[in-house]
């Protein structure tokens, strides 16, 4: 299991893993963006550190397969 997790970043490092990197990146920023936006939303309503966490990451979460629908590997 480790030897796919080295052998995929490896490539990830040499640029031959995706097959439009600065799309995927993109998308990443977009996505921790959002998820940022909802957390600091959520921080400004007197609710509980931990549930604010909980409900921003779980949202962040349930967006993340939206944004890579379209993702392509070579």
């Amino acid at each position: 299991m480790l030897e796919i997790a080295w052998f995929a970043t490896r490539l990830f490092l040499k640029g031959k893993l995706l097959r439009d990197p600065v799309n995927f990146i993109k998308q990443v920023v977009f996505g921790t963006v959002i998820g940022l936006l909802l957390f600091l939303s959520l921080a400004q309503v007197q609710i509980p550190l931990g549930i604010t966490v909980v409900v921003s990451s779980l949202l962040t979460g349930i967006i993340m397969p939206y944004l890579f629908k379209n993702f392509k590997m070579k």
